[in-house]
């Protein structure tokens, strides 16, 4: 069996828990407050959630970089000289650089290794709809397929990951460039939440609004209810911004309204985290190609 090296990056989200589990590694990006630079931690190492969610609510701005070229040199040469073959399933292209990146240090790297295999993968999706994409490459490879079939596997079923996320406004994202401006206008109206997916090229759009916080939660279960596929055979995901005892009632909801067996909670990491704001909810889950949305 070939040995095969899983990365992502801190864009995914993954809990400690899950990257043991399925065996997956992630390369760390940055993030920038106040002038001082810090590795995005998934673990929340340098700082604790409500600590970081709290420099915005408090109207702090938090910056972020994609993936360092060094950070891929130093992870990926560990790699080769163990004699792993990699590929790096990163942050849709749409949102961040890294994957360009990847593919920049990939083919340097491997006149250096001729003999092994690196590829560097949009998964068009970000937070655990990256890491959800990750997790499938994982299992396939655990399946025992090989490189080249991971690949073309993994690359079929990201426009099948459906994610449905809910924020305050657009204001965070449309500050950091995640969000399309014309859009803007659905968090601009008291009270009205809107709801985003990651559209088949990988960009954040908002497709429908609802009025209230607890209206936008079941509308978010309403529409993974109506796209996901075999659910009973996979895991319903659910990510929040430091707002666990939402993501609480959010798990509830799904519960009550689909027949899956498993659900995954974890927070949203300090990269999506420093674009999307403070108490956003999301869930993600694999279903209908994401193309029927018409967007």
């Amino acid at each position: 069996m070939e040995k095969i090296k899983i990365f992502t990056d801190s864009c995914s989200d993954l809990t400690k828990d899950l990257r043991e589990k399925y065996n997956i590694e992630y390369l760390k990006m940055n993030t920038i407050f106040n002038g001082e630079e810090k590795e995005a931690n998934l673990d929340w190492t340098d700082y604790s959630p409500k600590e970081f969610y709290d420099i915005m609510r408090n109207g702090g701005r938090i910056t972020t970089t994609q993936v360092p070229e060094q950070v891929f040199r130093t992870e990926f040469k560990k790699a080769l000289d163990e004699g792993f073959d990699i590929i790096y399933i990163g942050c849709s292209s749409k949102l961040s650089g890294s994957v360009e990146m990847g593919k920049v240090v990939a083919k340097d790297l491997i006149k250096e290794y001729p003999d092994r295999k690196i590829y560097s993968m949009n998964s068009l999706n970000a937070c655990m709809g990256e890491g959800a994409v990750a997790i499938k490459a994982a299992q396939f490879r655990n399946d025992g397929m090989s490189f080249d079939e991971i690949v073309k596997n993994t690359e079929a079923i990201r426009n099948n990951l459906n994610q449905y996320v809910t924020v305050h406004s657009l204001d965070a994202l449309k500050r950091a460039g995640r969000v399309k401006a014309t859009s803007a206008f659905f968090g601009n109206l008291l009270g009205v939440k809107p709801i985003i997916i990651s559209n088949p090229e990988g960009d954040n759009v908002p497709v429908k609004k609802a009025k209230g916080r607890f209206n936008s939660m079941q509308e978010i279960v309403n529409l993974m209810a109506e796209n996901i596929e075999e659910p009973e055979k996979q895991c319903v995901y659910i990510a929040h911004a430091d707002s666990e005892e939402d993501a609480l009632e959010l798990e509830k909801l799904i519960k009550e309204k689909i027949p899956t067996t498993e659900t995954h909670m974890g927070y949203i990491g300090p990269i999506i985290g420093a674009s999307i704001g403070p108490d956003a909810l999301g869930i993600f889950a694999f279903g209908k190609n994401v193309e029927h949305f018409g967007v």
